[in-house]
């Protein structure tokens, strides 16, 4: 069977041919698609030998590129659209804005080609993304248990919970919310000290690849449960606390047995395109600016909204405990902001707006005393950019939470979504700190 950091090139040429027509421009589409079409059993092939091996990454370069125009903005759309090898780190989604993008080997000079073309200014970040990745996860001995001096898969976060669940059964639970396409469970453990308490709602690991997001929350559970801190032991006890760790399950296991990567959900929708993008997904706003229609961009916001079962799952569960809610946490990275509603295309301040600045000011200012790591608030529209059917907007929105934010954690630059393992307590303990900080400004505004 052909190796996964082989992968890439099978598939390029497979797509390519000789002429090079995966980078036409979006009204050159129709030629593309009758030649992928009549290949696409032969590339599917490729696809398959590629679940049997895990990509390396071995000389896969990392570039920044700078959309300058309009026309550049489509080339790089339309490239990241395609099921071409290159991996997008950032949506290309507005002029005037750098994205990072991985490139296999096979595809570095029809890039650069690419590139000089249509003037897209670039700069390379490194020629070799495996040596970064190298540096995400230290040699863990086998004897270490559950610890966050490491990443962790699926099967171990779980097992984590249920320890933890057997330790502290007086206050901790969990529960099964539904299962993934994979078949696999979604599971959420509810932390409560005494009836009556008012809600908080965290979920992470929505996107796959983005591993510092349950490293954070789990982190963020244990202190929860075991710190003396007085301000922690305060949110601890007085709040009922519903946290989702991994809430794209079958994603999240494909980045560790098969692609770092890899963004979405595993939804087969053809021969060549899989995941949906589940935070592009939820029933609101859907496909209201920043999403693809295309299945295998990584953007791609599914063939309706909840067409996603773990979406699915996720809103069923927040609309049964969203009556004593407040406050809603989507944790992501990267980039380092506090994002609150709304991100569609020309979307209304929410009617609390100034409320949600306030509050999230004041736990940027608390976060930046930690480690001077500046986390910048706003809409997810004005801030970061357009995207519509998010989990933050539904969960304001929709499920009625009044203060809903996503996170996006460390870091901005150096290493992006491959942060290594030293980092997860400096930025969990960020996190903590602005939710703390949140709870006492939402405190001072009658919130909770």
């Amino acid at each position: 069977l052909i190796r996964c950091n082989k992968n890439a090139k099978l598939l390029a040429d497979c797509l390519h041919g000789t002429h090079g027509s995966v980078h036409l421009l979006p009204q050159q589409v129709t030629m593309v698609t009758e030649r992928f079409v009549g290949l696409a059993l032969v590339c599917a092939v490729t696809l398959v030998a590629c679940a049997h091996g895990k990509l390396s990454y071995e000389n896969y370069a990392v570039y920044r590129v700078d959309i300058a125009s309009e026309k550049q903005l489509a080339v790089l759309q339309h490239l990241e659209s395609l099921p071409n090898g290159y991996t997008f780190l950032d949506f290309p989604s507005s002029v005037n804005k750098s994205v990072e993008v991985v490139i296999p080997p096979s595809e570095v000079v029809n890039a650069q080609r690419l590139f000089r073309q249509h003037g897209i200014t670039n700069s390379l970040i490194t020629g070799n993304l495996k040596q970064i990745l190298d540096q995400e996860r230290p040699a863990r001995r086998k004897a270490e248990g559950f610890g966050w001096t490491d990443y962790h898969t699926l099967e171990e976060i779980y097992a984590w919970l249920d320890e933890m669940v057997a330790q502290y059964s007086t206050v901790l639970s969990v529960e099964t919310i539904g299962q993934t396409y994979e078949k696999r469970d979604m599971k959420v453990i509810k932390l409560s000290y005494k009836a009556g308490n008012q809600g908080i709602y965290i979920d992470a690991n929505i996107h796959a690849r983005e591993w510092i997001t349950s490293a954070t929350v789990t982190w963020l559970l244990n202190e929860l449960l075991t710190s003396e801190n007085a301000r922690v032991r305060y949110i601890a006890e007085n709040y009922d606390w519903f946290i989702v760790p991994v809430a794209n399950p079958d994603g999240f296991v494909y980045t560790h047995t098969t692609e770092r990567l890899w963004r979405k959900t595993r939804t087969q929708h053809n021969l060549l395109c899989y995941g949906t993008d589940p935070n592009r997904n939820f029933n609101f706003q859907w496909n209201n600016g920043g999403t693809s229609t295309t299945p295998c961009s990584d953007t791609y916001s599914g063939p309706a909204p909840e067409s996603e079962v773990e979406v699915s799952n996720l809103t069923t569960f927040v609309r049964s405990i969203a009556a004593n809610v407040k406050l809603a946490l989507s944790i992501h990275s990267r980039g380092q902001y506090i994002l609150l509603p709304f991100g569609y295309n020309n979307a209304p301040r929410a009617y609390n707006y100034q409320d949600l600045m306030q509050i999230g000011q004041r736990a940027s200012v608390d976060m930046y005393k930690l480690y001077n790591k500046p986390y910048r608030v706003g809409t997810t529209a004005d801030v970061l950019y357009v995207a519509s059917g998010i989990s933050v907007d539904w969960a304001f929105a929709i499920a009625g939470i009044p203060l809903s934010y996503t996170y996006e954690l460390r870091d901005q630059v150096e290493f992006g979504f491959i942060l290594p393992a030293d980092q997860i307590v400096p930025n969990a303990e960020e996190l903590l700190e602005g939710i703390a900080s949140m709870i006492d400004e939402a405190k001072i505004l009658g919130y909770m």
